[in-house]
């Protein structure tokens, strides 16, 4: 490793203190390690408020570095300046304007009510583990024209993995100070501030700013008439952002950018369409996704010129037999399917043991006691809610949950999403959302977060209305449960196949819904690693605690009002109301009405609802096969639960959370019944 540059500056006016203080934002991609820088300089109390007033939250504080100050920032995750929400967007305001909006922005209805200084450095941080993505990311930065550092992060792993990173050289290419650090450890941390300070003072003083590397002459070809378009006096005083900023914005069609020039100038943005098209047809690509792909090319051509790989031996025969397996062009999908045909067996056979030897012993053991009292049926819901709780979480979930654990611990499952990739671009959709989608098997609450994470705009509401098709842990131990008791092994595989076959149908019906596309995105690859005892049952326990402190009260509550209703006779009527779906549209038993309209807290108590509304937990006794599959069926794209709702809503906004609640009730109601009718008509054949 070559050692950093020692970051000295001759010094041009006073100590920074007091009303003279900077503001520095911490920037960075979520896992950057941006948190750890921020948390290792921070006062004890850290201010958190929403950027503007309207947007994000952010936090802030007050550091002492020497004899000067800072206002140092954490801004949220950042992983593009392009095609941004709503809330992104509001960062993005701030980065280039603080609380002195243009004229562009003045009609709108939010207008920040309070100073909100923009910032005077950037403190950009940059994981030497994916130092390609984040230098991505600081090409896109630099457009802004702050004065910016670059904290390389991570460097602790980058040594273990016999990974050379010429410091130096870095940042001679992006014309800024580059520190190295291991921020969780704090080393680096003390001659990063100070750092920050000096470039601080000279961007007082003396307004130096890394200047941002010029497209590809072939795209800066393409951009001169929108470059035009963006230099116009009228245009540049009313965005008040820097000219190659603008540019580029209004060449990627960024949706804020885009729609404030065509209503503030209608003349300029005509000229920026037909701009636009004729780029299109001049270029192999749409223009958006050559610049992307370029600033990308630039990025990869950054990293090979200031890195090297150690010489850490060739990897062992089984991880390239493995890699054959899960990457191979030809026998990758045939992987994939082996790794989900496994896991469902595996489940199968462990979870029919954990079943019988505990489960079923607990039902056996409670099933004479069958008390007519109010005291007594309360009593008996409470232990059904603890049974239950019992016969989905032990022999079901967890050996699910831990196993899904594993196989993203071990590698397997970001090969897995690797390879699914393809398929999800015909929905119009990039990769990055393909381990959300698995971890969807695990809980479809962790996997609506981690869609925020990795995606944004379009991406971001297609991709969470379709995890919601997924069958969690929940809906699958159900499955499996039920099932495998009464369908077989191939009853069950079935049930799975439905689910890609009836996403890919409504992902095509939300990208009719959903139009506009976004840029492609690289997909990084991990090592394989064998996972550690104590981080699978640490992943398996943060994944399944809300089954303790959530789950049970509600399983509890939901079986004992369920009870009250039958005990008192009110479930009747619920049954009645309902029966027009349950009966005539799904042919099943009208008493499954309240577990269908309950079942919406949690999927767990579902089934023993079910068990309570049938008055017994052998459902051959009075469902038909047909009934059960048709159950199953409408209990899997049903409404998940009242958690994911919740995310929903947060995420995407009410009216996108209530669209998904009725696609939902939608497209259940259609399955199960094109599930039901060719089954009946065998039947009868039959």
């Amino acid at each position: 490793m070559v050692p950093p540059p020692a970051h000295t500056f001759p010094l041009h006016g006073p100590g920074l203190r007091g009303a003279k203080r900077p503001r520095v934002v911490i920037v960075g991609r979520a896992g950057s390690g941006k948190h750890s820088i921020f948390r290792a300089a921070a006062a004890t109390a850290t201010r958190h408020e929403r950027l503007a007033g309207i947007g994000p939250a952010y936090e802030e504080c007050l550091v002492e570095v020497g004899i000067d100050q800072i206002s140092l920032v954490a801004l949220p995750a950042v992983d593009g300046l392009h095609q941004l929400d709503a809330e992104a967007c509001v960062t993005l305001k701030y980065l280039l304007w603080g609380d002195r909006w243009p004229p562009i922005a003045r009609h709108e209805a939010h207008q920040p009510a309070s100073a909100f200084a923009a910032p005077d450095v950037l403190l950009v941080v940059i994981d030497a583990m994916a130092l390609e993505r984040d230098l991505e990311l600081a090409l896109e930065l630099m457009q802004l024209g702050r004065p910016m550092v670059f904290a390389l992060n991570r460097m602790d792993e980058a040594r273990a993995r016999r990974r050379f990173i010429n410091v130096r050289a870095l940042s001679a290419k992006l014309g800024a100070p580059v520190v190295p650090t291991v921020a969780h450890m704090g080393i680096g941390l003390a001659d990063l501030y100070t750092t920050v300070v000096h470039v601080a003072r000279e961007a007082r003083f003396l307004q130096p700013h890394p200047s941002a590397p010029p497209p590809s002459a072939h795209i800066e070809a393409q951009l001169r008439p929108i470059a035009d378009i963006a230099r116009q006096p009228a245009v540049a005083a009313a965005f008040a952002v820097p000219e190659a900023l603008l540019t580029l914005q209004l060449a990627e069609n960024d949706g804020y950018f885009t729609q404030e020039l065509q209503a503030h100038f209608p003349d300029q943005y005509a000229a920026l369409l037909a701009a636009r098209a004729a780029a299109d047809a001049a270029l192999p690509r749409p223009l958006a996704e050559e610049i992307h792909a370029d600033r990308h090319h630039r990025a990869a051509l950054l990293v090979e010129a200031v890195s090297r790989p150690g010489e850490a031996g060739a990897p062992p025969r089984w991880q390239l037999w493995a890699d054959d397996l899960f990457l191979h062009p030809r026998w990758s999908f045939a992987g994939t399917l082996a790794i989900f045909a496994l896991v469902l067996l595996f489940v199968f056979e462990v979870s029919a043991f954990l079943d019988a030897l505990t489960v079923a012993r607990l039902i056996e053991w409670a099933t004479p006691w069958q008390p007519t009292d109010f005291a007594g049926v309360v009593a008996r819901a409470v232990l059904d809610g603890f049974i239950g709780l019992a016969g989905i979480v032990i022999p079901y979930m967890i050996p699910l949950v831990l196993l899904l654990v594993w196989l993203e611990e071990s590698g397997i499952m970001h090969r897995v999403a690797f390879v699914v990739d393809r398929g999800f671009h015909r929905l119009g959709l990039h990769g990055g959302v393909a381990l959300p989608f698995l971890m969807g098997l695990g809980c479809n609450v962790p996997a609506l977060a981690a869609t925020a994470a990795v995606s944004r705009g379009r991406d971001r509401t297609v991709a969470s209305l379709l995890i919601t098709f997924l069958p969690c842990s929940a809906r699958s131990a159900i499955i499996l449960a039920v099932g495998g008791k009464y369908l077989g092994g191939f009853g069950v595989f079935a049930l799975f196949m439905l689910v890609p076959v009836v996403v890919s149908l409504v992902g095509t019906l939300l990208k009719r819904r959903y139009p506009e596309t976004t840029p492609g995105m690289i997909q990084e690859i991990p090592a394989y690693a064998v996972p550690t005892l104590r981080a699978l049952l640490a992943n398996t326990w943060e994944r399944s605690r809300d089954i303790v402190t959530i789950v049970l009260p509600l399983l509890v509550a939901g079986s004992v009002v369920l009870a009250v209703l039958g005990h008192l006779g009110m479930d009747a009527w619920i049954n009645f109301a309902l029966a027009p779906v349950t009966g005539w549209w799904l042919g099943l038993p009208v008493a499954l009405g309240v577990p269908i309209l309950f079942g919406v807290l949690r999927k767990e108590p579902s089934l023993l609802m079910v068990f309570s509304a049938l008055g017994t937990q052998e459902l051959a006794g009075v469902l038909d096969t047909t009934q059960i599959a048709t159950f199953l069926v409408f209990l899997t794209f049903y409404v998940p639960c009242v958690s994911t709702f919740a995310m929903m809503l947060r995420l995407l906004g009410r009216r996108d959370a209530r669209y998904s609640v009725g696609l939902s009730i939608g497209v259940a109601l259609v399955v199960a019944a094109a599930v039901r009718w060719p089954l009946e008509l065998a039947g009868r054949m039959l």
